[in-house]
């Protein structure tokens, strides 16, 4: 019967991001006192719904990746959750704000492993030594839940806001990169709207693919090699209008952009 009133949920949030409308955090009427584990149930029935309709994953994603915003809700892990093709942009290409609720922009730096890692016990280390580049990437945010809204669950459930990513085209070999120490900037029309250093993604954005590896063991599956994965949000998330055009630039990795029309 759970199992069943999850479904319904999952087909509820893919429906809200379909027809671009916000919808009450779940958490409020349909499932008062979800879990984390019950949440990723639900993520599991909307990544089926979403593979149904022909969409294949792509790569991964992470989230809630600062220790402070991490002690701030009482949680010892970050969050993932999974990029489908649909979402995925080049740099320099336009992103249509009517196919999107609220979206918001935030930079992060991306991997692309030359190996499979499997947790437990996977680290930063190992994670830097599996790499084989990285590259600049910024995520498009897009809760489905009224006002960004939400619960830990609820943003677990809804696939952590994931909905379209820009992913640049520079691709480096981190071996001479001090990650944790690259500057970036987030400009939207040539202003600096926001600006962070890649440690603010657990101290070293390789942490969060270590935990990633690490949580996606706990139900048997790993990172995947040759697949893009986003580390977390390096600055803040800013909102989006028609007519910006979004800058991020990363230091030591390169630059990415697109225009929102």
């Amino acid at each position: 019967m759970k199992q069943k009133a999850f479904q319904e949920t999952a087909s509820f949030l893919n429906q809200a991001e379909e027809e671009k409308r916000e919808v009450a955090r779940i958490t409020s009427d349909r499932h008062p006192g979800l879990s984390i584990n019950e949440a990723y149930q639900i993520q599991g029935h909307l990544l089926d719904l979403k593979r149904n309709k022909g969409h294949q994953i792509v790569g991964t994603k992470m989230g809630l990746t600062s220790d402070a915003k991490l002690k701030q809700m009482n949680v010892k892990d970050p969050i993932y959750g999974y990029i489908f093709d649909y979402m995925v942009l080049s740099h320099g290409e336009e992103v249509n704000i009517d196919e999107l609720i609220h979206p918001k922009a935030e930079p992060e730096i991306a991997f692309i492993l030359n190996r499979d890692l499997e947790g437990p016990g996977v680290t930063g280390a190992q994670v830097l030594e599996a790499t084989k580049y990285v590259f600049p990437a910024i995520e498009i945010i897009d809760s489905r839940y009224e006002n960004f809204n939400f619960t830990l669950p609820d943003v677990i459930a809804d696939n952590t806001s994931a909905s379209r990513v820009i992913f640049g085209s520079n691709l480096v070999n981190p071996i001479d990169l001090e990650l944790d120490l690259v500057g970036v900037t987030l400009s939207i029309n040539g202003r600096i709207k926001s600006l962070g250093a890649g440690a603010a993604v657990l101290g070293h954005p390789a942490h969060a693919i270590a935990r990633l590896a690490n949580m996606l063991a706990e139900k048997g599956e790993k990172v995947k090699a040759n697949q893009p994965i986003l580390s977390g949000a390096i600055t803040e998330a800013i909102m989006l209008s028609r007519g910006d055009y979004v800058n991020a630039k990363l230091g030591g990795i390169g630059e990415v952009s697109f225009f929102v029309k």
